[in-house]
């Protein structure tokens, strides 16, 4: 981050320098106490769960000497050696700093926003981006109102673009998310059933996604997927923007012809200015194929050269626990357990569907749907009945999955229902076998990279004659002491040893 003066925060926030001196500078901006230093300025932002005005004290421990707090909050720091802004709300504060600083950088801003696969997009969109300009990023899932400010500020004078993901929950979240990244192209990825509960409908959803496009005006560019039932109705529509749209149709900017799948990359054939082209991308699944499009869209509204594209697309890297296939000398498990809803449920089940081995889809709940929820699981379920040979379901609302399966025909006998995660893992030792290929998705809030740490190290380790296993379970870690016989099956201790 390039520094900024005292004076310059007072005016970005519209705040009161309560104490301290307008000429002193600040080289980077936290909401953590824990990162506050003499260099940096601590924002007292108020979260779901804890009040930021509480760690001035600490921050000031660490040695930060500059703080904005809320003019209405009592606590306050007893120093005179401070630079103190008091303002109306430290949250809007650090949106209006935010926008303030990147203004300061005149380089094209591409925002990201969509139900299913936005992360995905994004990332394509920064390789892409990347192999002709050094880009920016969000990195992890900092796409809030917190995430999205924090990541401007690593701005600096070495950027010549930025690819910001922006997430919501709420109407009016990706507005004021837009209000500060002001891009210069907007990417809506499709419109999903990912929180329905807050929006209501999918109408409302596409509302909500549309506020990307709140200050777009001639010199703007919106790209969408125009196969989408709700983003298709953009077309032909007298809008005061470009519209670019990608699909499989051929009434799209771009369309996908053809595509060959291998088991960990895949080529597809698209038509890009009138042309076919051949694209590589190192990752596997249809819906990939409309996030490479998205991608490759951008890329020529930069007026980035195609071969560009193309190898910015073959070095494509996605972000961990999304479609992350890990292979050891037990089985092939599928790592999708960042996030999940029914759409992107469906197209990782397909995914599992293409493989010639066993398939086990350890499948748990999707948050966020409201009156809607038994709906969308149960779609899972049918989904799962033409992709996986057995079926594990995790969680109170997941028992809508194996039940649309069951009432679909599916084999009984391959039906696993548990309530935790934690129950899940005392039995997987018996329902998933040498060579199989597993699947694992839930929303973030069902922790199921837990299950794919306990498949990859202690499958794993099954069949190196001993070993000791560490697991998690009620917040306590336990050690199995793991002894193997000839015949591969293995004997392990009732008693667990617990070490932290």
């Amino acid at each position: 981050m390039n520094s900024l003066t005292i004076s310059e925060l007072a005016i970005a926030t519209k705040g009161k320098l309560v104490i301290g001196n307008e000429s002193d500078t600040i080289n980077d901006i936290v909401i953590d106490s824990r990162k506050a230093n003499k260099d940096n300025v601590f924002v007292a932002v108020i979260g779901e769960n804890l009040d930021g005005h509480r760690f001035m004290q600490s921050a000031y421990e660490n040695g930060c000497k500059t703080f904005i707090k809320n003019a209405s909050s009592s606590i306050k720091l007893n120093s005179s050696d401070i630079n103190l802004i008091e303002v109306k709300d430290t949250q809007i504060a650090l949106g209006d700093i935010a926008k303030y600083y990147k203004e300061k950088f005149d380089i094209p801003y591409i925002g990201v926003t969509g139900s299913v696969g936005k992360t995905t997009t994004r990332d394509m969109i920064y390789a892409t981006v990347s192999s002709t300009f050094h880009t920016l990023k969000n990195q992890g899932n900092l796409n809030n109102h917190f995430g999205v400010p924090l990541t401007l500020f690593n701005l600096d004078d070495s950027y010549e673009c930025a690819v910001i993901e922006m997430g919501m929950s709420h109407f009016k979240e990706i507005e004021y998310l837009a209000n500060i990244v002001n891009p210069k192209i907007g990417v809506i990825s499709n419109i999903g059933l990912s929180h329905i509960e807050n929006l209501g409908s999918q109408e409302g959803i596409l509302q909500a996604k549309m506020e990307i496009a709140t200050n777009f005006n001639e010199s703007n560019t919106l790209v969408v997927n125009g196969d989408d039932k709700f983003l298709g109705t953009l077309k032909g529509k007298n809008l005061e923007y470009k519209l670019k749209t990608f699909g499989f149709n051929k009434d799209n900017d771009i369309y996908c012809e053809s595509y060959v799948m291998g088991e960990e990359d895949l080529t597809f054939v698209c038509y890009i200015d009138g042309k076919k082209e051949e694209i590589f991308i190192p990752t596997v699944g249809e819906h990939n194929i409309y996030n490479a499009m998205a991608a490759i869209l951008v890329g020529r509204e930069l007026n980035i050269s195609l071969e560009d594209i193309k190898c910015g697309l073959r070095n494509f890297k996605a972000t961990k626990m999304r479609l992350d296939i890990i292979k050891n000398d037990k089985m092939t498990i599928i790592n999708d357990a960042y996030n999940a809803s029914p759409d992107s449920m469906e197209a990782a089940l397909k995914i599992l569907g293409r493989y010639k081995n066993r398939k086990v889809a350890i499948l748990g709940d999707m948050f966020e749907m409201g009156e809607h929820t038994e709906y969308g699981h149960r779609l899972v379920g049918k989904s799962a009945v033409d992709n996986t040979d057995v079926l594990i379901a995790i969680g109170k609302d997941s028992k809508f999955i194996c039940e649309e399966a069951k009432d679909l025909g599916f084999n009984e006998n391959n039906i696993h229902h548990f309530n935790t995660k934690e129950e899940a893992i005392e039995k997987i030792d018996e329902l998933v076998k040498k060579d199989d290929v597993v699947l694992v998705k839930a929303s973030r809030g069902m922790e199921l990279e837990k299950i794919v740490e306990y498949l990859n190290n202690h499958k794993r380790n099954s069949q190196q004659g001993r070993g000791d296993i560490y697991y998690v379970r009620n917040n306590r870690t336990y050690l199995y002491i793991v002894d193997f016989v000839s015949n591969s099956s293995y004997i392990r201790s009732n008693i667990y040893t617990y070490v932290n």
